[in-house]
């Protein structure tokens, strides 16, 4: 099973949890088990449309899926996931 970290965000979905292990053979794969286990967390991670929301990026290893095969990008047993929200903001000059 993959390790998934999920960002602090997003934690109220998974019980507080930091990583969950979610079995799947690519990333859309795993964004629907995560929402099977976590109900809800996908809306905050996918558009209506089903694609990645622009502010969130993920990573297999230290890969953006955005530069590999988005969705379709194949998960591993031993790959970490990481969910990673963009951040915004601050003081313009």
């Amino acid at each position: 099973m993959a390790t998934v970290r999920i960002p602090t965000p997003l934690r109220k979905y998974t019980q507080g949890q930091e990583e969950v292990t979610i079995e799947a053979d690519n990333v859309g794969g795993l964004i629907d088990s995560l929402e099977s286990s976590y109900p809800g967390i996908r809306e905050r991670i996918c558009d209506d449309k089903g694609a990645v929301r622009r502010f969130v990026n993920i990573f297999v290893g230290d890969e953006d899926i955005r530069f590999l095969e988005n969705l379709d990008t194949q998960v591993a047993a031993a790959d970490e996931v990481s969910i990673v929200p963009a951040i915004a903001g601050g003081l313009g000059r």
